[in-house]
């Protein structure tokens, strides 16, 4: 699916310069950018969603631990 991606001239700079560094495509590195951005949130999620349901299982253990 295409998109435009409106950037900033900073952000523009900053790109093409991360490209050029890694010999990529302006695109190549946006995409991975975007890719990481999504993984990181849904692991983040995982992760709180993990520990509210320990905390609640273990709510005892960690009050005595605490204490």
């Amino acid at each position: 699916m295409a998109m435009t991606l409106r950037l900033t001239d900073d952000e523009t700079e900053a790109l093409r310069a991360q490209a050029e560094a890694e010999d990529r495509s302006m695109q190549d590195v946006a995409r991975a950018a975007v890719r990481e951005y999504v993984d990181r949130h849904a692991h983040e999620a995982s992760v709180r969603d993990a520990s509210s349901r320990l905390r609640s299982r273990y709510a005892d253990v960690l009050r005595r631990l605490g204490e």
